[in-house]
C-alpha cells in the first residue's frame, strides 16, 4: 500500500511559539521574548515605540533566551512526607536579591497534575507572614496594590493543574526572601509498585497559532510560555533544588529506587528516610521514587477522615491481577509519534525506540498504522494495515528514519487517529481499539485535545507514553483518563523495555469495563464521575465525600463477558488527614472535564471551580493565595525592577533543535570569567550543609518553630 501523503495544515512550518505577551493598544498583536524578561516598572510606557512589533504581527523567535544571569537568585528545598498512600509535600523557595536594585521576581514551576495546593507562608525578616485563599482576581488586586505601596507580597497562582507561578515585590538589593507553600497528593501504584513523582521544571510549551483569537487566549499563552530558558552551555547550577523524603507507607519498604538522581536512604524499613546524595541538583528533571511493599500484598487501600463538613474517604480498589486464562481479541492500534522540536536529543531515541518495541508485539490478526507529526503529519498508511512481516518492517524503517524538527501540533494527529477506522476496527466491537501516543505533551492548548478525545463517543482507547525528563503529565493522564486508557512515563533511553512491556501487556488484555459503583447501608458523593476503564495491576482510586461513613462500597463491571465485583467494608477504613482536599481537587477535576466535554459553559464552570476552591482552601484556576506584608520596605520613588527568572532545559533535550542553532549563547567577553563558577559563587551553592540551601534550611526550622531570629540567620548565611 503506497504511503500517504503529508498533512500540512496552513500552519508555520519549524516555528516553536512560545512566550507571547499582548502589545499595548493592539488586541491580538503578538511579540514573542528573545531575552530573559527585565523590565522596569515604567517600561510598558515603551510598549509601542518603534522598536516593537507592528499591530497584527506575529513574530517567531523561540522561547525567550536567558543571555545572562538572573539578578534574583533561586533556590528550593522539598520537604516530602508519605504517610500511606498520601504525599504531603512542602516546597519552600528562596528568592536572593543580589543586585543594587528593588526586586519583582516570577518563577514558573511544575507540580503534580493532581496535587492540591493549600498553604502560604512568606517569611521576612523575623516576621511569618501567613497567606490567604482568595478568588483569582481579588488575590491579583491585593498582591498589586502591596507592590505599588512599597510592601513585601507573594502570590501563588495556577495556570494548569501541573503548573503554577510564585511571584513576591519588593524584594530590597541583597535581601533573601523565603516562599513556602505546602500541598498533598496521592501516591501512584502500578503492577505492586507505588511512585512518588515531584516534578522539578517546566518544558517550554507549543502554542499553535490557530489558538490565538483573543486577547484572552494570548494572555493565557503566556502565562505558559513565559518563562525564559537558560542555555545549558552557560552553565548547570542555575535553580538548585535539594529533596528529602520520609517514607512511612505502613508496611516494611522492598526495592526503593530513585529513577534519575542518586540517593542515600537511612532508617528503619517501615519508616525509610531519603535524601539526595549529591545534596542539590539542577531542576532540570522530575524526581521519581518508588518502592514495593516486602510482603505479598500491602494491607493499606482504605483511608478515611472525619471533619466538621463531614466524612471522607479514599478507596482503591484493584482488579485481578492475573488475566493470561481470558481470550485475547485482534486489535487495531493506532501509533502517533511527536518529532517535533522539544523531542530533539534522547527524547526522540526514547520515543522511536519505544515505537519500535510496540511494532515488535504486533500479532497477525492485528491491524495497525502509524502517524508522525510536527507542525506537518504523515499517515505511514490511508488507514490501517493487516500487522503483516512486511508491513511491520516498513513500519520500523518509517520510525528510524524520523528527526526532531518544528512545532508541535498535537490536534490533527489525534484527529487523524481517532477517524482512521479503515479495515481495522472500524465499529466492530470485537475488536479492540487502541491508540498509543509519545510525545513529551508540551504544548498549551490541552482543551482542544482533551474535547476532541471526548468527541469520539469512546469508540477508542487512548494510551499515553510521556516521553522525557519533564513531561506534561496532567495532559497525559487526562487524556488517558478520558480516552479509557492508561499513562506511562519513558524518562531514560534505558527505560524503554522495562516500560512499555507492562504497558504493551495491559494492551494485549481486556479491561474491566462497564463500571458502576453502588454504596449499601449509607451514600457517597463519589470522583470520579466517569469511571474508567481498570487494567490489570492498575487499581481504580475513588475519593468520596458522606455526611456519615458507613455501609459497604461495592464495585462491578464487567472483563469479556464474565462479570466483576469487589465489595469493601467502609467501617475498616484507616485514618488519614488529607482526604478532604484530594476529594476536593478531583471534584474540580470533573468541572474541568465536563468544561473540555462541552457539558459545562465556562461562567458555570468558573464560579464551581472558585465555590469549591474557596470552601476547601486550596489554589485552583480560580483561587490564589497571596501574603502580604504590612510594613512598607521600598522607599518611596525607588523604582521596581521585575524579572521573569529562567527555568532550566529539561535534561536530554537538544538546545540547537529546539531555539535554532543562531540562539547559542557566548561566555561574557569581559573577563568576568566562566558563567557555571560566577553562578556557584553567587549561590554559594553548599561545600557543605551551610551553603545557600543550608540557609533555607535553617530559615525552614526556624519557620516551623515558630521562632523569630531568621533574620540574623539569612543576614549571616548570605554575607
Amino acid at each position: 500500500m503506497p504511503l500517504s501523503p503529508a498533512f500540512r495544515p496552513p500552519l508555520l512550518r519549524g516555528a516553536f511559539i512560545p512566550a507571547i505577551v499582548l502589545a499595548l493598544g493592539a488586541p491580538v498583536a503578538i511579540a514573542v521574548h528573545a531575552t530573559a524578561a527585565v523590565a522596569d516598572e515604567t517600561a510598558s510606557e515603551d510598549a509601542a515605540s518603534d522598536d516593537g512589533p507592528a499591530a497584527g504581527t506575529l513574530m517567531l523567535r523561540g522561547q525567550g533566551i536567558a543571555k545572562s544571569l538572573p539578578a534574583v537568585r533561586l533556590g528550593t528545598d522539598m520537604d516530602v512526607t508519605v504517610t500511606g498512600q498520601v504525599a504531603r509535600v512542602r516546597v519552600t523557595q528562596a528568592f536572593r536579591n543580589t543586585s543594587d536594585k528593588w526586586m519583582e521576581a516570577s518563577y514558573l514551576y511544575p507540580l503534580p497534575q493532581d496535587g492540591a495546593v493549600d498553604s502560604l507562608k512568606m517569611v521576612v525578616g523575623q516576621r511569618v507572614i501567613v497567606g490567604h485563599i482568595q478568588p483569582r482576581e481579588k488575590a491579583r488586586q491585593t498582591y498589586e496594590a502591596a507592590k505599588a505601596s512599597g510592601r513585601k507580597a507573594g502570590l501563588v497562582e495556577q495556570q494548569r493543574p501541573n503548573m503554577f507561578s510564585t511571584s513576591v515585590a519588593n524584594v530590597g538589593p541583597g535581601e533573601t526572601v523565603l516562599i513556602s507553600i505546602e500541598y498533598q497528593a496521592p501516591v501512584a501504584q502500578a503492577n505492586g509498585t507505588f511512585s512518588l513523582r515531584l516534578p522539578l521544571v517546566v518544558g517550554p510549551r507549543y502554542t499553535p497559532p490557530h489558538t490565538l483569537t483573543s486577547a484572552a487566549a494570548v494572555e493565557d499563552a503566556n502565562a505558559v510560555t513565559a518563562a525564559p530558558v537558560l542555555d545549558p552551555r552557560l552553565g548547570s547550577g542555575l535553580n538548585p533544588t535539594s529533596i528529602a523524603v520520609h517514607l512511612a507507607p505502613g508496611f516494611d519498604v522492598a526495592n526503593l529506587v530513585s529513577r534519575y538522581h542518586k540517593i542515600n536512604v537511612s532508617g528503619a524499613t517501615d519508616d525509610r528516610t531519603v535524601s539526595l546524595a549529591d545534596k542539590t541538583v539542577p531542576a532540570n528533571r522530575d524526581f521519581v521514587l518508588e518502592w514495593r511493599s516486602a510482603s505479598a500484598d500491602p494491607t493499606l487501600g482504605l483511608f478515611a477522615q472525619k471533619t466538621a463538613k463531614g466524612d471522607y474517604v479514599m478507596a482503591s480498589i484493584a482488579p485481578p491481577a492475573n488475566l493470561d486464562g481470558l481470550p485475547r481479541p485482534p486489535r487495531e492500534m493506532v501509533f502517533v509519534i511527536d518529532n517535533s522540536g522539544s523531542m530533539g536529543g534522547d527524547s526522540m531515541d526514547e520515543a522511536k525506540a519505544s515505537l519500535i518495541h510496540a511494532l515488535g508485539t504486533l500479532r497477525p490478526q492485528d491491524h495497525f498504522n502509524v502517524i508522525r507529526f510536527d507542525d506537518t503529519m504523515t499517515r505511514l498508511f490511508e488507514h490501517s494495515v493487516a500487522a503483516t512481516p512486511d508491513q511491520v518492517a516498513l513500519a520500523t524503517r518509517f520510525a528510524e528514519s524520523l528527526e526532531a524538527q518544528g512545532g508541535t501540533e498535537m490536534l490533527p494527529a489525534l484527529k487523524s487517529a481517532l477517524e482512521d477506522a479503515g479495515t481495522g476496527g472500524g465499529d466492530n466491537p470485537d475488536i479492540l481499539r487502541q491508540i498509543v501516543f509519545l510525545t513529551d505533551g508540551e504544548i498549551s492548548n490541552e482543551r482542544e485535545m482533551m474535547a476532541a478525545i471526548g468527541e469520539d463517543g469512546g469508540r477508542s482507547h487512548v494510551f499515553m507514553v510521556g516521553i522525557g525528563s519533564a513531561p506534561n503529565d496532567f495532559l497525559m493522564e487526562r487524556m488517558s483518563t478520558l480516552g479509557g486508557g492508561v499513562y506511562t512515563h519513558v524518562g531514560a533511553p534505558g527505560e524503554v523495555a522495562a516500560k512499555m512491556m507492562p504497558l504493551l501487556d495491559v494492551l494485549s488484555h481486556p479491561a474491566v469495563r462497564d463500571l458502576s459503583v453502588r454504596v449499601e447501608g449509607g451514600s457517597l458523593d463519589l470522583t470520579p464521575s466517569r469511571l474508567p476503564d481498570v487494567y490489570a495491576g492498575r487499581p481504580l482510586v475513588l475519593v468520596g465525600r458522606s455526611d456519615k461513613l458507613a455501609g459497604t462500597l461495592t464495585v462491578s463491571g464487567r472483563i469479556g463477558n464474565k462479570p466483576w465485583e469487589r465489595r469493601v467494608d467502609l467501617a475498616s477504613a484507616l485514618p488519614s488527614p488529607a482526604i478532604e482536599k484530594l476529594w476536593a481537587h478531583r471534584k474540580i477535576t470533573d468541572v474541568e472535564a465536563d468544561r473540555a466535554l462541552g457539558k459545562l459553559e465556562d461562567d458555570r464552570a468558573d464560579a464551581e471551580v472558585e465555590r469549591i476552591g474557596m470552601e476547601s482552601g486550596i489554589v485552583t484556576s480560580r483561587t490564589s493565595l497571596v501574603a502580604v506584608d504590612e510594613t512598607p520596605s521600598r522607599p518611596a520613588g525607588a523604582r521596581l525592577t521585575r524579572e521573569e527568572l529562567p527555568i532550566n532545559l529539561p535534561a536530554g533535550w537538544d538546545f540547537d533543535t529546539l531555539f535554532g542553532q543562531d540562539a547559542v549563547q557566548q561566555a561574557p567577553k569581559d573577563g568576568s570569567g566562566d558563567l557555571a563558577a560566577m553562578q556557584a559563587q553567587a549561590l554559594e551553592l553548599p561545600q557543605t550543609a551551610t551553603g545557600f540551601l543550608g540557609l533555607v534550611g535553617k530559615g525552614l526550622a526556624l519557620l516551623l518553630a515558630g521562632m523569630t531570629g531568621l533574620a540574623l540567620v539569612l543576614r549571616r548565611r548570605a554575607a
